[in-house]
């Protein structure tokens, strides 16, 4: 596969890692789950179950377990064909999904900051 080639399926394959992990950590959908596990991450006894909870409750560590379920179903590898190649590609897919998600979340407040200078406009209020 050429570089060229490799680069593209990078930037492509951290969509599908940033969409399941933001969705996952924030989106109402697995609010239920997530309150659960943020709450085992606080009370449970040992060091290991709150670490293994707080994995997934926070956006950058799941990034991390859907790029490596990624890698496993497409076989993808950057710059190496060896073992390497998946390292580096995994955590190469782990920055490109995280640096997806922050603009999301920049784009998302800035909608959310939108709205609400439109409804206190619309109701006469100041900022």
């Amino acid at each position: 596969m050429t570089i060229f080639l490799q680069t593209a399926w990078l930037f492509l394959l951290a969509i599908p890692v940033a969409c399941i992990a933001w969705t996952v950590t924030h989106e109402e959908v697995f609010r239920e789950p997530r309150d659960y596990c943020s709450k085992k991450s606080k009370t449970a006894r040992t060091l290991l179950v709150r670490k293994l909870f707080y994995l997934f409750t926070c956006e950058y560590c799941f990034s991390h377990y859907i790029a490596i379920a990624i890698l496993l179903l497409t076989g993808y590898k950057l710059l190496m064909d060896d073992w390497r190649g998946y390292l580096i590609a995994g955590f190469s897919l782990v920055w490109v999904a995280n640096f997806y998600m922050s603009l999301f979340s920049f784009i998302r407040q800035d909608i959310k900051k939108e709205k609400t200078e439109i409804e206190c406009m619309e109701n006469g209020r100041k900022i």
